[in-house]
């Protein structure tokens, strides 16, 4: 059984622990099941099958990342490397603060407005704008950014593909909660990555 993370901990905190736990690294997803396992009130303990409950989850996760990574830059103590797939602990490089360049992820991510200002509609629309950019013939960014593997710090192969399409089925299937139109669009996406990762 695992322990409770200590409500004391702010989210950065809590993880820095997890991390800790696990030094190969961890999903995004498994990161945000960790928390909720570990009763974390940082997060909202609603199920992710909720567009908004997603976003704002995701949300809540990398502004804290952010928030730490430059924690541990400032203290050099370790560097943070952060994507979807892979969050993991990396040992600190003194050369690694001096080559960071503007981050727009980053900037994105630190500003709550971003987070108070996205609605449902907007999460929707950023859904929509898939399909558009599928029927614009941008197929294959379109399939990697609804995989959210167009940032991936590591290649992107098959394996990889496979087990993000796993990920997301299991948190967008219709018998958890989902809906189908998501779930169609990740089978399209899947299939258009096949064709380029094999």
């Amino acid at each position: 059984m695992t322990e409770d993370l200590s409500p004391a901990l702010d989210l950065c905190e809590q993880l820095l622990v997890l991390l800790r736990e696990r030094p190969e690294g961890l999903s995004e997803y498994e990161l945000i099941q960790a928390l909720k396992r570990r009763h974390s009130t940082h997060i909202p303990n609603l199920p992710l099958t909720d567009k908004l409950v997603l976003f704002r989850s995701h949300f809540l996760v990398f502004n804290a990342l952010y928030r730490l990574r430059d924690r541990l830059r400032e203290a050099a103590s370790a560097h943070l490397a952060i994507s979807p797939m892979a969050i993991r602990l990396l040992p600190y490089g003194a050369g690694e603060a001096a080559l960071a360049e503007r981050d727009p992820l980053r900037d994105y991510y630190l500003d709550l407005d971003n987070l108070r200002d996205t609605d449902e509609a907007d999460v929707e629309r950023l859904l929509a704008s898939f399909w558009t950019r599928m029927q614009g013939g941008d197929e294959k960014q379109a399939a990697l950014e609804l995989f959210e593997l167009d940032r991936s710090s590591e290649p992107v192969t098959a394996v990889l593909v496979k087990q993000r399409y796993r990920q997301l089925v299991g948190l967008h299937h219709p018998d958890r909660g989902g809906s189908t139109e998501r779930l169609q669009s990740i089978n399209l996406a899947l299939e258009i990555l096949q064709r380029y990762y094999h």
